[in-house]
C-alpha cells in the first residue's frame, strides 16, 4: 500500500465537539480511498478554550478532560470523543498524526515579577532597552486539572521570551533567567535570530522544562497511541532539542515514531537541508518550496514552464525525507500564509504529488470535503469564501493505491504537458500519467513490451476511447486541456 496522509482539518473547521466523531465516521471512506494516516489538530487545550484552533496551547495534559479556559471539551471534542476517534480510524488500518506544538505556551493562569530587555521586532539581536522589571502572565498552575498527571508549574525561568508586558507598548520582551543568556541559537539568522514567534516563547534551554517535554511525550502517547508527530513551528526551535526529544519518545514508546516538521521556507531549499543535517534525519518536513511551485504554477497558467515543477524542492533533493502538500491551514485563503493554489491547477498538483514515486503525500480535508467561511480580509472587510472538493480526487487517490507501482520513467520534453508512466509490479498494474497546463494533448511513452497489445483506458473518465499498446510497448496517452488523465490497463 502507498502511504497516504490526510490532514483532517483547517484553519476554520467547525467546532462544537464535532471533529472527532465526523473523523470516526469517516473512517470506512477513507480507507476506500487507501488514505494511511490521519493528521489530527492540536488535541490539547487552548488560551481560547472551546474556540482555539490549538496552536495557542495552554495546557498539554488537558484533551478535553478538564474545565479550563470556561470548557471541559476543545473545539474538536472531549478526551473521551478523542481516544475513541483514533482508535476507531486504527481499527481501520489508519496510523494517527499527533500536532505537537511546543514552541510556546499562552493563556497563563498568573502574572510574575521579572526582568527582561525590550528588543527590536525586526533584529532581536537588537536591544532596545536597559533590562528592567515587566510583569507577565507567565504562571501556569492548572487549577482545573490540579496535579492530575503532572505537578509541574511553569514560571518565567521557563520561557525566553514575551509580548506581554502590564503597561507597556506591545513588543517582544527577552527574559532574563538562569538557564541562557539571550536566544537560543537558530539555524538561520532572519530577523536577527527566529526564536521568538508568540505569546510565551518556551525556553528549551531549561532541563527541567526539557524533562517536563519528554515525560509529556510518553504520556501522550500512552493515552492516544499515536503513530506519528506533525511538529509545529520547528524554524523557531533548537535542532538539538527536537533531536533529543524524538529519540527519548522513540525509545520511551518502543516505537518508530514518524515525524514531520513544520519548517515554512518556500524557494529556501538549503535552509530545509541545514535543518534535515542539524536534526540528522530525524525528521521530514513539508515540501514548501513544492507548494510554492504549485500556487505560482496555478496562477501563471500556460506561461508556467511545468519542466521546472520540482525545481528547488526537498522532493528532488531528498525525496525520503519529503512531505508533499497542495495547501494547508496556514496557506488557505484569509491565512497568514495564504498562497493558495488555484481551483483548476489542483487536479495537476494531485497527480504530481499522488501518482509518481518521490515525497510522502498530504491530502488538505476541504481538497476531499469541500469548506466554506467568512473571515476579514487585509482590509477589514468579511469575506466568505468556498473551496471546493477537488475534481476527481476521489479517482486519484484510488488510482494511487491501484497503479502507482514500479519503476517510473519520465517524458518531461514539453513545456505545457508532462508524463510519466509506472511500470507497475509483482501485485499491481501501472499506470501513464499525463497532464496539461495548456491544450490538449496526447503523449507517446512506453509502457513497457509486457503490456504489448493490452487496451489502456482513461481512469479519470474525460475520454471514452481505448489506448492500445503497440508491440514494441509504446502507446500514444491524450489528456484534456488543463487537465489529468490516468492510462490504465482494462485488467
Amino acid at each position: 500500500m502507498n502511504p497516504t496522509m490526510i490532514q483532517f482539518f483547517h484553519w476554520y473547521s467547525e467546532g462544537d465537539s464535532k471533529l472527532y466523531d465526523e473523523a470516526k465516521n469517516s473512517a470506512p471512506y477513507l480507507k476506500e480511498l487507501g488514505i494511511s494516516a490521519v493528521w489530527f489538530p492540536p488535541a490539547y487545550k487552548g488560551a481560547g478554550g472551546g474556540y482555539s484552533v490549538g496552536y495557542d496551547p495552554y495546557d498539554l495534559f488537558d484533551l478535553g478532560e478538564f474545565d479550563q479556559k470556561g470548557t471541559i471539551q476543545t473545539k474538536y471534542g472531549t478526551k473521551e470523543q478523542y481516544l475513541d476517534s483514533c482508535k476507531t480510524l486504527q481499527e481501520n488500518g489508519i496510523s494517527i498524526i499527533a500536532d505537537i506544538v511546543l514552541n510556546h505556551k499562552a493563556g497563563g493562569d498568573e502574572k510574575e515579577k521579572f526582568h527582561a530587555v525590550k528588543v527590536n521586532p525586526e533584529n532581536r539581536q537588537q536591544n532596545i532597552s536597559e533590562p528592567f522589571e515587566i510583569e507577565s502572565y507567565t504562571k501556569f498552575t492548572f487549577p482545573g486539572r490540579g496535579e492530575k498527571y503532572s505537578n509541574f508549574k511553569w514560571n518565567f525561568q521557563c520561557f525566553s521570551g514575551v509580548d506581554f508586558a502590564e503597561g507597556q507598548e506591545k513588543g517582544i520582551y527577552q527574559t532574563i533567567n538562569d538557564y541562557g543568556d539571550g536566544w537560543e541559537e537558530m539555524i538561520d539568522d532572519e530577523k536577527g535570530n527566529y526564536d521568538y514567534l508568540m505569546y510565551d516563547d518556551i525556553d528549551q534551554r531549561n532541563p527541567f522544562v526539557r524533562e517536563e517535554l519528554n515525560n509529556w511525550g510518553k504520556w501522550y502517547h500512552d493515552q492516544v497511541h499515536f503513530d506519528g508527530v506533525r511538529l509545529d513551528a520547528v524554524k523557531h526551535q533548537s535542532p538539538e532539542f527536537y533531536q533529543e526529544w524524538l529519540y527519548k519518545l522513540r525509545v520511551n514508546t518502543g516505537k518508530n515514531v514518524f515525524a514531520v516538521g513544520e519548517y515554512w521556507a518556500p524557494g529556501e531549499l538549503p535552509l530545509l537541508e541545514k535543518y534535515i543535517e542539524a536534526t540528522e534525519g530525524s525528521m521530514s518536513l513539508f515540501d514548501s518550496s513544492l507548494h510554492r511551485n504549485f500556487h505560482v504554477a496555478s496562477l501563471e497558467g500556460a506561461a508556467y514552464d511545468l519542466r521546472k515543477i520540482f525545481d528547488d524542492t526537498l522532493t528532488l533533493a531528498n525525496p525520503l525525507l519529503s512531505v508533499t502538500l497542495v495547501d494547508n491551514h496556514d496557506t488557505q485563503p484569509l491565512q497568514a500564509l495564504e498562497a493558495p493554489v488555484e481551483k483548476w491547477f489542483k487536479p495537476l498538483a494531485y497527480a504530481l504529488i499522488l501518482l509518481r514515486k518521490d515525497g510522502y503525500p498530504c491530502v488538505f480535508y476541504p481538497d476531499l470535503f469541500g469548506a466554506n467561511y467568512t473571515d476579514k480580509d487585509k482590509e477589514g472587510n468579511d469575506q466568505e469564501i468556498f473551496l471546493d472538493k477537488v475534481e476527481k480526487i476521489e479517482e486519484l487517490l484510488k488510482a494511487r493505491q491501484q497503479f502507482a507501482y514500479g519503476n517510473q520513467r519520465d517524458y518531461f520534453e514539453d513545456a505545457n504537458c508532462l508524463g510519466w508512466i509506472r511500470e507497475g509490479d509483482e501485485d499491481h498494474n501501472g499506470c501513464a500519467v499525463v497532464l496539461s497546463n495548456k491544450d490538449a494533448y496526447t503523449k507517446a511513452m512506453e509502457m513497457g513490451k509486457q503490456y504489448a497489445g493490452k487496451n489502456f483506458y482513461d481512469f479519470v473518465g474525460w475520454f471514452p476511447d481505448k489506448v492500445t499498446i503497440d508491440e514494441n510497448g509504446w502507446g500514444s496517452f491524450p489528456v484534456p486541456a488543463g487537465n489529468v488523465s490516468i492510462w490504465v490497463p482494462e485488467d
